[in-house]
């Protein structure tokens, strides 16, 4: 058990990265139609997807690091649903059903991490973009992506992963890459 100082000061560096994620995923390139963006849906689904996404990424490289990487990440996921939770219950969602909806949301975010993490994993550069497209149509368009837009976003999400890789995040703000 962390001594309560340095879980608060965990907790507060966690939002700093979480918000940072979320800077991240609210690029409105991402949501603009092709050919100048990638057209997710400016929708809850398709934020939640791209916040899933980036946060996934800044976990990964931090549970890859020494203490308080692990300490860090699982901060940084609970900074998320917190967030996820204030958020539902400021669009009016009732108190007797946010935690369903928490639950729902924490095992997407595990199955896109999962899956992530799986396709980041691939051996070589074609079945590693080609395994991470897959993952990607499936989660954030939901089997119906533009033309070459998880490729795209393949692409980004393996710089993104390669940034991360090469930054100490117990002690600098994550610089996601440009998209």
């Amino acid at each position: 058990m962390l001594a309560p100082s340095r879980r608060r000061r965990n907790e507060r560096a966690a939002f700093g990265l979480y918000a940072t994620a979320v800077q991240a995923a609210r690029r409105p390139v991402l949501y603009l139609p092709p050919p100048a963006g990638f057209g997710v849906a400016d929708t809850l689904d398709g934020r939640f997807d791209l916040i899933a996404l980036h946060v996934a990424l800044l976990i990964r490289r931090l549970q890859a690091q020494p203490e308080p990487g692990p300490a860090l990440a699982q901060a940084v996921f609970d900074a998320m649903f917190a967030d996820m939770d204030r958020s539902l219950r400021e669009m009016g969602v009732g108190d007797l059903s946010v935690a369903k909806k928490v639950r729902v949301m924490w095992e997407a975010l595990h199955g896109r991490a999962t899956a992530y993490e799986s396709a980041l994993g691939e051996g070589d550069a074609a079945a590693r973009g080609a395994a991470l497209a897959a993952a990607l149509a499936r989660n954030v368009w939901r089997g119906a992506p533009p033309e070459d837009a998880p490729a795209r976003l393949a692409a980004y999400v393996e710089a993104a992963d390669r940034a991360l890789a090469a930054q100490d995040l117990r002690v600098a703000v994550p610089d996601f890459p440009e998209v």
